[in-house]
């Protein structure tokens, strides 16, 4: 009688940073990524990991308050546009608007990494991880891009992932969480500290 194998796959663990820095219909930022979480759990399945909740600076410095940043990680059986959807959907929920680039927000969901996908191509996340800080303020990609091109470079989304995968490593450059937040100058770091 021939074994039977375990036919379970294993689903892709996606990385999602949350943040916000003005109030939403619910209440001050904290409030509402809370709210936003519960959301995300409902529609997608499982929360595996949840941060802390991080203050932390504006950026660019001078655009508004403070933000309230998190990260999170689950595991997703559908297509990565599908879940950026979902994300989008859930930030119009709470009264997301796309007025302007890098704008105060009630509610941002940035889809970080899902597995060691690479989209749309290597030399297109090249282009866009690439992008002097000028054209960043001024374009945005019209396709997603994956791992998200920015994340070695803030602060306020590598502290929320060392509470929930440090070990994590980038699927182009190789270096962990632990690594590309020790890498990023003092000031990127200043001013972010957790608040629960």
């Amino acid at each position: 009688m021939a074994e039977m194998q375990n036919t379970e796959v294993e689903l892709p663990k996606v990385l999602i940073a949350l943040g916000g820095n003005l109030t939403s219909e619910l209440g001050p930022p904290l409030t509402t990524l809370k709210f936003a979480l519960a959301m995300i759990r409902s529609r997608t399945g499982r929360l595996l990991f949840v941060s802390r909740f991080f203050k932390t600076p504006c950026f660019p410095v001078g655009n508004g308050p403070d933000y309230i940043n998190a990260a999170a990680m689950f595991d997703f059986g559908g297509h990565p546009k599908n879940l950026l959807d979902i994300l989008h959907e859930i930030e119009a929920i709470f009264g997301r608007r796309r007025d302007s680039r890098w704008g105060g927000r009630v509610l941002d969901l940035d889809l970080l990494a899902f597995g060691n996908q690479i989209s749309p191509s290597l030399p297109k996340y090249t282009k866009w991880r690439d992008l002097p800080m000028s054209d960043q303020l001024k374009q945005a990609p019209n396709e997603m891009i994956l791992p998200h091109p920015r994340i070695q470079d803030r602060g306020f989304v590598l502290a929320p992932l060392i509470d929930i995968v440090p070990k994590w490593r980038h699927p182009i450059s190789g270096l962990t969480v632990i690594e590309m937040y020790a890498n990023l100058p003092d000031y990127y770091r200043e001013d972010i500290y957790p608040i629960v």
